[in-house]
């Protein structure tokens, strides 16, 4: 068996390594020249448990359990987090403290409720929880899928739509017939089969104090972060109002605004961002200094809800996946192989 895989991302990345396990031929094709190039390299590197997603029960359980089984695959890929802290503002939020920890307590997700007086150099705050998450050390993944999968990657490669030639039983790609074609790239090769948009994006890394030693997180509704990189020292602040730069039809136009934003532009953000932030840590601009913008696109489903679960829709011989969080890449490699092995009657453990 034959499958072809279009991005090189951790999903594109993990569907590769699963199959390569199992015995299958697979090629990973990737525009850049590096694995986790794109969004997978450039986002807050947060591997969470689902406190994120009070107001949609799909996500929330979908972190809660890719969260257990990222830690288990890929224990060396990542590190703890500690003091990490999620905190719901007094007047803020779209959720009381108390309504927010019962909705996480009942969902199976385990954290420590502490005083927010405990922490001075807080503000605004109405209610406090501590808990274990992780950041994701992206140098490190990608060396390992750069090891891994050596004889799979072919980078530098660009795919369109137009480069595919689809059948009943198989795909072709530049002459060479494959039994399935999965496409990793969110929208960028070809359409999903759901209603989405594609976001630009701007993140802004800071350096801390050498005595800071905490993530925080504001929840829940539109609100922002500050959450430490895997290198020592360095954080990304985010905003949920702030982080989005445009609302892009096509991925084309995403990538076109995003190759343009300007000086102007990131310290327009900037100053927002660190207004909103400096609400809830009022010291904020005078302990961390300012170290640059990350630039990023994200693809997300029409709508005001919160849902980012993890979808897989399949065209014949054609997988396309969807999904906001790194956490349900188990899930979307469940439903493919399923996919895939119950055509030739074969059955696999993974």
């Amino acid at each position: 068996m034959k499958v072809c895989i279009v991005g090189a991302g951790w999903y594109g990345c993990h569907l590769g390594l699963i199959l390569k396990n199992l015995g299958i031929n697979v090629d990973i094709f990737d525009r850049e020249a590096h694995a986790l190039s794109c969004a997978s390299g450039n986002n807050q590197f947060r591997l969470h448990k689902g406190f994120h997603y009070a107001r949609d029960y799909e996500t929330r359980l979908q972190s809660r359990d890719g969260y257990g089984r990222f830690i288990e695959r890929y224990p060396h890929l990542t590190r703890v987090v500690e003091n990490n802290l999620y905190a719901v503002p007094e007047r803020d939020s779209l959720l009381d403290f108390e309504t927010y920890s019962i909705i996480m307590a009942t969902s199976g997700i385990t954290f420590e409720r502490i005083d927010p007086k405990s922490l001075p150099w807080l503000s605004n705050v109405a209610g406090l929880m501590r808990t274990d998450e992780r950041v994701i050390e992206t140098e490190k993944s990608r060396r390992f899928f750069e090891t891994k999968l050596a004889d799979c990657l072919r980078f530098e490669t660009e795919v369109a739509p137009e480069d595919i030639r689809l059948h009943e039983t198989h795909v072709e790609f530049r002459g060479k017939q494959y039994d399935y074609l999965i496409d990793a790239t969110w929208g960028h090769m070809s359409k999903i089969s759901m209603d989405v948009f594609y976001e630009p994006t701007l993140l802004l890394y800071y350096r801390s104090p050498e005595n800071f030693n905490a993530a925080i997180t504001l929840v829940d509704g539109p609100l922002c972060s500050l959450y430490p990189t895997e290198e020592p020292g360095r954080f990304t602040l985010s905003s949920v109002i702030h982080t989005p730069l445009a609302h892009c039809e096509t991925a084309q136009e995403a990538r076109h605004y995003l190759h343009h934003v300007d000086t102007r532009t990131i310290e327009r953000k900037r100053e927002l961002m660190e207004a909103e932030f400096s609400k809830y840590f009022p010291d904020f601009k005078a302990q961390f200094s300012y170290d640059g913008p990350q630039l990023s696109i994200k693809t997300k489903p029409v709508g005001t809800n919160d849902n980012r679960a993890c979808y897989v829709f399949q065209n014949g011989p054609v997988f396309r996946v969807m999904s906001g969080k790194i956490d349900t890449i188990f899930i979307a490699a469940e439903r493919i192989v399923s996919g895939i092995t119950s055509r030739f009657g074969e059955e696999y453990n993974f």
